[in-house]
């Protein structure tokens, strides 16, 4: 136990060192604006802010800890759960008979940073992964039934719609240069939820042979929003890398991603927990020195 509580420790104190360097050379932002789904906002992270409640927006999500490093003279975060490319210019509704405004007009023309981590949400992709996937483990446990399962007539139906994802990124990130023209615009990949190897079916519940692949749909996922920032003037800043060893499996509280179990003081299921915030908000900060 004592060794846990040291290693964490000692993390915790490389991400403040990281974040402390990154803030140093990224002097002088004066309007940051953060844009995004659930994996931006911070569902369950305490403290949850309440403008609106039903967006599950944290003041511990990373753009409040790259905020916090940067110390920009205006700060918005409007990212919202449940968000997708649709909802950064029109509204959302929201638990609790409540309304996310367009995301996009939180953006000014003095606005000189973004952050933008969407997409997972278009076409329903990760909620029907996380809605299918566990219930078909016990058909097949060693095997890869939920692949087989999003696959047509031979055709990957994951892989379509993702193909189909990156357009509207690359339209979100148009209108996003059209309303703030001097702004720095980065695209925030999605960390990495399965191990590279291995598996833990108590918090993970998925089929052996699904891992590899929702391996492959993340990369893939990944790799559209990079292509989206390489076609539109953004950077593209990949966490998905850096998360290795932090997945939903991970032991010794280096996890970064909550498993199946919804933990209303925590995180959300399958969703970023404090520390992932924390590390993902380490790698942007240091994309941004």
């Amino acid at each position: 136990m004592r060794t846990t509580r040291l290693l964490v420790a000692a993390s915790s104190a490389a991400i403040l060192l990281t974040a402390t360097a990154a803030a140093a050379s990224a002097e002088g932002i004066h309007h940051y604006v953060a844009l995004g789904d659930s994996y931006t906002s911070g569902p369950f992270i305490p403290l949850q802010r309440s403008d609106p409640l039903g967006c599950g927006r944290s003041t511990a999500n990373y753009p409040s800890v790259v905020a916090a490093a940067l110390h920009p003279a205006v700060f918005t975060d409007v990212s919202c759960s449940g968000a997708d490319t649709g909802s950064m210019t029109a509204p959302q509704q929201v638990a609790f008979n409540a309304t996310n405004p367009p995301q996009l007009d939180a953006l000014r023309l003095d606005t000189d940073l973004v952050t933008l981590g969407i997409g997972g949400n278009d076409f329903d992709l990760i909620g029907r992964l996380i809605a299918t996937c566990p219930g078909l483990r016990a058909s097949a446990p060693a095997g890869n039934p939920c692949e087989q399962h999003f696959t047509v007539n031979g055709v990957e139906t994951v892989q379509m719609a993702i193909t189909a994802v990156q357009p509207r990124i690359q339209a979100v990130l148009a209108t996003i240069h059209q309303r703030s023209p001097g702004a720095r615009v980065v695209v925030v990949g999605y960390p990495r939820i399965a191990p590279e190897s291995g598996s833990c079916p108590d918090t993970l519940p998925f089929a052996d042979g699904d891992y590899a692949w929702l391996n492959r749909v993340e990369s893939d996922l990944n790799a559209a929003l990079s292509d989206a920032a390489l076609n539109s003037a953004a950077e593209y800043v990949d966490t998905f890398g850096p998360s290795s060893g932090h997945d939903a499996c991970a032991r010794g509280g280096s996890a970064w991603i909550n498993g199946k179990d919804q933990n209303f003081f925590a995180a959300a299921a399958y969703h970023p927990l404090r520390a992932g915030m924390a590390g993902v908000a380490a790698v942007v900060l240091k994309a941004l020195r």
